[in-house]
C-alpha cells in the first residue's frame, strides 16, 4: 500500500482515483546513472548488452488520470460488483487530467510493479483476490501505518486520520511552496474557488517571505 498512499500525498489523487490507476496511465521517467540512457518508461526497462541499468536516477513523470473506482454497492452496478468504474469527478466521462509526479512517486510506482506486478487489466492496486481495492482495506492499512509512525497523542488527534487527508496535505504543501492556486486546482481536479475556500488557511501568514518576494519584484 506504500505506493497507493504515495499517490494521494505526492500527486494529490483521490483514493478512488488511485484505486483505479493503471499502468497505461503512467509515464515513469528516469535515467541510467551508469550509461546515461534516458527512459520514459522505467517499469519496462530491461538489461541491455552494454549495461544492466541497475543504478537509476528517477525523474519527474506524469499520470494521465481517466477514471475512478468508487464503491457503489452491488445493487447499483451493471455487473453486480461492489465497485463501478466511472469518469473523473466533476468531468465528462471521456475527459482526463494530467498530473506531474515527483521522482519519489515514480520510484514508488516502479518498485510496486517490480515487487507486486499489476492486475490483468493493468491496475496497480488490487484486493486480496485480485478484485477492486476496497475502502475497508486501505482504511485498515492506514490505521496501522498511523499507529506505527505517529506518537500516541498524535494517533489520538485528528492528524491525517483518513487516507483522504493525504490529498489535503498535498494541496497545503503545494500552496505553501508557492505553486499558483490555478495550477494547484488543476492538478487536484477542481475549481479555484473551491480550492481557496477549503485551503485559504494554508496560505495565511508568511508575510515576511511574501514581502521579500514583492520587494525583489519591485527592484
Amino acid at each position: 500500500m506504500t505506493a497507493f498512499f504515495g499517490c494521494l500525498y505526492c500527486a494529490g489523487m483521490r483514493p478512488s482515483e488511485a484505486a483505479d490507476l493503471r499502468r497505461e496511465d503512467c509515464d515513469l521517467a528516469g535515467r541510467c546513472a551508469e550509461c546515461g540512457a534516458d527512459f520514459d518508461d522505467l517499469a519496462a526497462v530491461k538489461p541491455s548488452r552494454s549495461c544492466d541499468h541497475e543504478k537509476i536516477e528517477y525523474r519527474w513523470g506524469r499520470l494521465v488520470l481517466a477514471g475512478t473506482s468508487p464503491r457503489a454497492g452491488s445493487h447499483w452496478t451493471d455487473d453486480g460488483g461492489s465497485h463501478e468504474r466511472r469518469g473523473l469527478k466533476h468531468r465528462g466521462r471521456a475527459e482526463t487530467r494530467t498530473v506531474p509526479i515527483p521522482p519519489r512517486l515514480v520510484e514508488l510506482l516502479c518498485l510496486h510493479v517490480e515487487n507486486h506486478g499489476v492486475g490483468p487489466d493493468g491496475r496497480f492496486f488490487r484486493g486480496l483476490h485480485g478484485g477492486p481495492l476496497s475502502e475497508s482495506v486501505y482504511d485498515r492499512w492506514w490505521k496501522l501505518a498511523r499507529e506505527k509512525a505517529l506518537t500516541e497523542s498524535q494517533v489520538a488527534s485528528p492528524l491525517v486520520r483518513r487516507p483522504y487527508d493525504l490529498r489535503h496535505a498535498a494541496a497545503s504543501l503545494w500552496l505553501n511552496a508557492g505553486v499558483p492556486p490555478t495550477e494547484v486546482a488543476r492538478r487536484l481536479g477542481h475549481g479555484v474557488a473551491v480550492l481557496l475556500r477549503v485551503y485559504a488557511n494554508c496560505i495565511d501568514g508568511g508575510d515576511d517571505t511574501l514581502n521579500d518576494k514583492i520587494g525583489d519584484a519591485l527592484g
